[in-house]
């Protein structure tokens, strides 16, 4: 396998300001993949040998929840962390990652942690930072599904769909990757009708423009005004 060049990480936030030294000691340990749209890259309650960074495309993180019902619990972007159960003490994958779009991305075998850690404690920082930044949003999510109404949960999901992966365009801001409608009613835990029937009534209200594994924000103010609940009827 030839050797992984340090520039393929450089640029991203969580390796920002790191010596040339240490960004080769880290890519030294780890292998590049590719992964077509749709395969698991691992799944729920699986070994947990491997942890990984995603340098290209977008992960669908999925879990089966206590009644079997599939939940989309985030997307991962490029320059992410994921899989890294190793950092939480876990033997298994709390959920699966799917790849949404063809990916690309780097991955370390779990042996590796604790040299790469205590050599590179940035990198520790970094990906404990991750998992608290994610259990928070977690919360945030169980807050949001136990007092919210529907309509607030869907407003929520596409800003911070938005935020996270939104791409400029024309029209207004684009979530950059593809997801349908049953993909949003999963990450809100409503039906796909329901979210069919407020994306249809917010397209008409010039708030959100969507078509085939496509939805664009085209009047963010508002549709935030919709998520807090403040929007005069």
């Amino acid at each position: 396998m030839p050797e992984l060049d340090g520039s393929l990480i450089a640029g991203l936030p969580l390796f920002s300001g790191m010596s040339k030294k240490e960004l080769d000691f880290l890519l030294c340990r780890a292998r590049s993949a590719r992964y077509p749209k749709d395969l698991a890259i691992f799944e729920q309650d699986g070994n947990a040998d491997a942890f990984f960074l995603l340098l290209d495309g977008h992960i669908r993180v999925v879990r089966l929840n206590e009644d079997g019902e599939q939940v989309i619990a985030r997307y991962i972007n490029p320059g992410e962390l994921f899989g890294i159960a190793v950092a939480m003490g876990r033997a298994t994958y709390p959920a699966s990652a799917i790849a949404a779009v063809d990916c690309v991305a780097l991955a370390w075998p779990n042996e590796a942690w604790p040299d790469l850690t205590a050599r590179v404690p940035q990198f520790a920082s970094g990906a404990y930072r991750t998992i608290g930044e994610r259990l928070q949003e977690t919360q945030d999510q169980v807050m949001q599904m136990s007092t919210e109404q529907v309509e607030q949960r869907v407003a929520h999901t596409l800003l911070r769909l938005v935020q996270q992966s939104g791409r400029k365009t024309a029209e207004g801001i684009e979530i950059d990757f593809p997801i349908t409608r049953q993909d949003i009613a999963e990450m809100t835990g409503t039906t796909l009708h329901t979210v069919s029937r407020l994306l249809s009534a917010w397209e008409d209200m010039g708030l959100v423009r969507g078509g085939r594994q496509r939805v664009i924000v085209t009047d963010a103010h508002n549709l935030m005004l919709i998520a807090e609940h403040r929007r005069k009827r």
